[in-house]
């Protein structure tokens, strides 16, 4: 319902129960009928005589008195102050006064209706990604298509009806709106379709546009008290009557008790002098803000709250705030109430509560919609004009949320003991809290003001200098060139540069921008200054230290992103009309350049001194996230400027500071074990300046490249060259839980050099040196392995040799550093190395063969290297006579030995095969798997030797190395599936093949060995189909042509053996054996049985084995009963 005041002259009763407290009584005693005679009761147009169009179209005729004076009014004045100042008001200046009340600007009508002022960004559902569909856009479309009707201004209040037009999924529908404004805002609105949002509907949005637009088609009437008033009696009974009439069902009751209680002498309604008016305008304590629904603004965050980030929900709630900073630059004061409530939700998420009592963190994107929500705090305590009332209010506020136990800690789930470091704000009031929280910096600025004299006047004016100040002390208000400068905590200077913005002083922000970055310039001068002075005491102590614990870039204000943004997008507007340059005063002195520096030229070059600020790597995770995401935004920021010869002489400039400036420098001599490595920003540096000075850029690149943390020792001197220092990558330091992104960097870094180094020798091996000495990690030295292989091997050009060579030691590096550590791609980087090593030549092949134990394992180096350096691909490749291949191939064959003699089990028969050709070798190769049989080996590694052996035609070495695999061999009794019974039965039939002393001879060995029946009765199957000897016809002279007996030996010593394992067999099945096996058992014993019949005396052996049986087991009936059954 609109706000409604009573207009009245005199008090109010503290309470009146049927009036909301917002309606003031209105009645005008100052006024008797005889001066209304022939007044006209009904309404005018508002664009009347006296009445101006309000902007709208151009007018050569001048504005009248009365409407300058009535435009003023309505903007600052409430209507109740106006009646209260004046006794007697003429009609005609209240209809000016009505008229200009109304708003005249679609831009807040457009911020109050979507997401963005222009329109691009979706509704609060976040669903619908058509912009037609926006509430603004909507509204202007059934403006525009003619869809509004009956609109109608009384006083302070706008109604009209809105028609929807019907579409293919709804019927038309027809709108009842209503808005009620005052001092050029509107402060209520009501539509009867009922939406449920944040923002106005298209209907409110119509309607609105229709009187901004067409204010001449509205027609204007007083407020309605005015109108009674100047009725008659009977008139105003008629008037009662007839809206009884017409309306009787919803306002009779009311009617009727409002009736009693006026004709009751003693009600409190005839104690208020007046009545309320809804169109009489707002009260003297009305607040004047334009119309925000509360409890939807706290049911969408709820919503967005509770969909844990899908959905786009995370989008939606950045549109909020981005939302909140639109209203801060349109000076509304709606911006503060409606981060207010959207704090309130935030605070009240019941994930928080979980999350610290489970110890879990929050995600990234949630973690980020906090420290926006902080940052903006930060920007509203710092209004340069806001109350000291509302400052103490926001500040209770902010205490209150503070000292709740999940608030969440600014720097993640890790506590900040660093001390206030805004150096302006009293220090003891907060370092009784352990952790500092997401608003610990908003409180803190609530100290700040703008007071400061030196500061207004930067501030207020561009031409602010003082080119006779000479004051070279580090508190100097003015620099040499006599430009101003703020000391000041950076990041709090920047937070005022960023409140500026924010509350709409662009210029303001922009002028305070400049003095920032001219203090931070002045200071870097004279830490370089300092630097030079102290210099060799400095190196000579070694000393390093950290100036700044918190860095600029990955701090929670962002100060160099904002000056950037500020230099940039607030100077761009200002360069559209105004001069260029930053030359205040319009003269130029000896320290500025004769075209003056652009603001763009000054973002750059504060982005780089960020940039490069020796800092202390922060504590926990998402701290180090941050860090590493601010300066890959700050990096992409300045890759989309385009470099001209002014820049480059920044560049120049910054570079020689950051190399110069020792331990104020993240690129300087000396630097702390722990500072923020330098490599992402210096990978751009180095593309940056290479095309104008590469001497410059490799100096800076080469210095880059260290990784302190990950030395032993801290470094000093010139670590552009590098030399070797003890790693101690096995006892990475814990806090760096980003390491593996900084190496990452760090290896993009060297890439980037070798790439740039291609044919330059020189420079490729300062690169490789300093690769060798500063990166620690495999994986990251083989992809620089890889990139430079790559590089030198380009298509369209020649190899060139001496980045191949680069790409070889890094390899070789590689093959070092992991050959005693665990590597999952161990195998692809040998083979690797070994393409590598034949696109270099024959001579890196050789020196990799000659020094293999430093470089591969036994294995490695028979099974990849040498097998790979003896195949055809590779002579072809390598384009070798038949000299040459001889020499490759001998080296090839004492490499193969060498990683027999030290690791047999797994080399011998690599270094057989590879020693083939030569029978010198290959001798030697087959006496080390014999000395190794003895004890080294296992029968399965003897076992395929000896396959290979007989495969290569020596049957006898086959047979002797099988026979030294069955002695390694123990085969139980239910072992029948053992995948060594396939050796076995080969080494039998080859002994089988070779004749009967061989067989013999193997025979005692199986029965030794194998203890599995089934096995046992295979073999001894096998021997008895053929004659011995029959298989080779070079041992068919021993053979007798006869099938051998299985009463003599050898075989009768397999069939003891045979039946021997049937009877523990069986014993042992019957041990343990259930019903479910019984079958399997019976048919075990069938094949028992027909083992047993192998023996002359078989029959008698199998019975009394079968009656041994029924005896032990007699209390297995069952089993007993299906035994005799099946076997008598």
């Amino acid at each position: 319902m609109a706000s409604q005041r009573i207009c009245r002259r005199s008090g109010i009763p503290p309470s009146v129960p049927f009036l909301p407290p917002a309606k003031r009584p209105c009645c005008r005693p100052g006024y008797n009928p005889a001066c209304r005679q022939g007044q006209r009761a009904g309404g005018v147009l508002c664009g009347g005589p006296g009445s101006a169009p309000g902007g709208l179209g151009k007018t050569h005729n001048p504005e009248s008195l009365l409407d300058i004076a009535a435009r003023r009014v309505a903007e600052k004045w409430p209507f109740q102050r106006v009646e209260e100042r004046f006794e007697r008001i003429p009609e005609p200046v209240q209809r000016r006064i009505v008229y200009w009340s109304f708003p005249r600007s679609e831009k807040e009508i457009c911020m109050y209706s979507s997401f963005n002022a222009g329109g691009d960004e979706s509704g609060t559902s976040g669903e619908n990604n058509d912009d037609t569909q926006l509430p603004f856009l909507r509204g202007v479309t059934l403006l525009e298509g003619g869809w509004v009707d009956n609109v109608l201004q009384v006083g302070f209040h706008l109604s009209g009806t809105v028609t929807d037009p019907a579409t293919s999924s709804q019927p038309e529908m027809v709108c009842s709106v209503s808005v009620s404004f005052d001092r050029c805002k509107i402060t209520a609105v009501t539509c009867s379709c009922g939406n449920k949002d944040i923002f106005y509907c298209a209907h409110v949005v119509a309607l609105a546009l229709y009187r901004v637009r067409k204010p001449e088609q509205v027609k204007l009437h007083l407020p309605i008290s005015e109108t009674l008033f100047q009725m008659s009696r009977d008139q105003l009974q008629k008037f009662v009557q007839y809206l009884i009439s017409v309306h009787h069902t919803e306002v009779l009751p009311t009617a009727q008790k409002l009736a009693d209680e006026i004709l009751s002498t003693n009600s409190e309604i005839n104690q208020v002098h007046g009545a309320p008016d809804p169109t009489a305008g707002a009260s003297v304590d009305d607040e004047n803000c334009w119309h925000l629904d509360e409890e939807q603004v706290q049911e969408q965050v709820k919503l967005f709250l509770s969909q844990g980030g899908y959905h786009g929900s995370g989008k939606q709630l950045n549109l909020l705030f981005s939302k909140v900073r639109e209203m801060l630059r349109m000076r509304d004061s709606n911006g503060a109430r409606m981060l207010t409530l959207i704090t309130e939700q935030f605070m009240a998420d019941p994930r928080l509560a979980l999350w610290r009592q489970q110890g879990t963190t929050m995600n990234d994107k949630y973690r980020q919609l906090w420290d926006e929500l902080g940052a903006l705090w930060m920007c509203i305590v710092l209004n340069p004009h806001c109350k000291t009332e509302q400052k103490c209010s926001w500040l209770r506020e902010l205490r209150r949320w503070n000292s709740v136990d999940v608030c969440p800690w600014e720097d993640g789930n890790h506590g900040n003991d660093l001390p206030n470091l805004t150096h302006s704000l009293p220090q003891g009031a907060h370092e009784s809290r352990p952790h500092r929280t997401v608003f610990t910096r908003a409180i803190e600025a609530c100290d700040l003001h703008w007071q400061d004299r030196h500061l207004q006047h930067i501030i207020a004016s561009d031409l602010y200098a003082n080119y006779c100040y000479h004051d070279n002390q580090d508190g100097s208000l003015f620099d040499t060139r006599g430009w101003p400068m703020w000391h000041e905590h950076v990041p709090t200077a920047c937070a005022r540069v960023d409140a500026l913005r924010s509350h709409g002083y662009p210029r303001e922000a922009l002028r305070l921008a400049i003095a920032v970055v001219n203090t931070l310039r002045r200071q870097q001068q004279r830490q370089l200054e300092h630097f030079r002075r102290h210099k060799k005491e400095l190196l000579h102590k070694a000393i390093t230290s950290i100036t700044n614990m918190e860095g600029w870039v990955g701090h929670p204000l962002d100060p160099i992103g904002t000056l950037f943004s500020t230099l940039t997008e607030t100077g761009r507007g200002a360069e559209e009309g105004a001069n260029t340059c930053l030359d205040l005063s319009g003269t130029k002195n000896n320290h500025q350049s004769s075209e003056g520096e652009s603001y763009g030229a000054l973002a750059v070059e504060t982005a780089l001194i960020g940039l490069g600020q020796q800092r202390v790597m922060p504590d926990g995770l998402y701290a180090q996230e941050k860090v590493c995401r601010n300066e890959e935004q700050l990096l992409a920021k300045l890759q989309e400027v385009e470099l001209d010869d002014t820049l480059v002489k920044i560049f120049r400039k910054q570079a020689v500071f950051l190399l110069e400036s020792g331990p104020y420098s993240g690129l300087g001599e000396i630097v702390h074990r722990e500072s923020v490595p330098m490599h992402t920003f210096t990978r751009y540096l180095f593309t940056s300046l290479l095309p104008h000075d590469a001497e410059l850029a490799y100096k800076i690149a080469l210095r880059a490249m260290r990784l302190p943390v990950l030395e032993s020792t801290a470094s000093s001197g010139d670590l552009s060259r590098p030399h070797h220092m003890v790693s101690v990558v096995p006892n990475r330091y814990p806090r760096w839980f980003t390491l593996s992104h900084i190496e990452s960097q760090q290896c993009e870094l060297a890439s980037t050099m070798l790439t740039a180094a291609k044919g330059d020798s020189c420079k490729l091996e300062t690169v490789l040196e300093s690769i060798q000495k500063n990166i620690h990690s495999s994986s990251h030295i083989f992809k620089l392995a890889q990139d430079a292989f790559k590089i030198a091997t380009l298509m369209d050009s020649l190899p060139d040799i001496t980045l191949l060579k680069v790409s070889l030691e890094l390899g070789l590096q590689v093959m070092r550093i992991t050959l005693s550590t665990l590597n999952w791609r161990r195998r692809e980087m040998v083979r690797w190395l070994v393409t590598c090593a034949t696109e270099v030549g024959v001579y890196a092949l050789d020196s990799i063969m000659q020094s293999w134990f430093t470089l591969f394992t036994p294995t490695e180096a028979t099974s990849i290297v040498a097998t790979t350096v003896m195949s055809n691909t590779t002579i072809v490749r390598l384009r070798l006579d038949c000299h040459q291949q001889e020499n490759l191939a001998s080296s090839a064959r004492t490499l193969a030995l060498q990683c027999a003699m030290k690791d047999p089990q797994n080399c011998a028969l690599s270094a057989l095969t590879l020693c083939e050709k030569d029978h010198i070798a290959f001798e030697t190769a087959y006496q080390i798997v014999l000395d190794a049989a003895v004890a080294g080996m296992s029968y399965t590694q003897l076992f395929t030797i000896a396959r290979y052996m007989e495969h290569r035609g020596y049957p006898m070495r086959a047979y002797k190395l099988a026979t030294l695999a069955m002695a390694h061999l123990n085969l139980s009794y239910n072992q029948d599936t053992h995948p060594a019974i396939n050796d076995v039965l080969w080494a039998c039939a080859l002994s089988h093949s070779l004749g009967k002393n061989e067989l013999a001879a193997v025979i005692p060995l199986v029965v030794k060995s194998v203890k599995c029946a089934t096995v046992l009765s295979d073999i001894l199957r096998r021997c008895t189909l053929t004659t011995p000897g029959m298989v080779s016809a070079l041992h068919s002279r021993r053979n007798s042509g006869k099938l051998m007996s299985l009463d003599k030996a050898p075989l009768r010593q397999l069939l003891d053996a045979t039946i021997g394992a049937y009877i523990n067999t069986t014993h042992s099945r019957l041990t343990h054996i259930s019903p479910r096996h019984y079958s399997e058992f019976i048919e075990f014993l069938g094949k028992s049985r027909e083992t047993f019949l192998m023996a002359h005396d078989g029959h008698i052996q199998f019975t009394q084995f079968i009656d041994n049986l029924k005896q032990i087991y007699k209390g297995k009936k069952k089993l007993m009963m299906l035994v005799r059954e099946r076997f008598g």
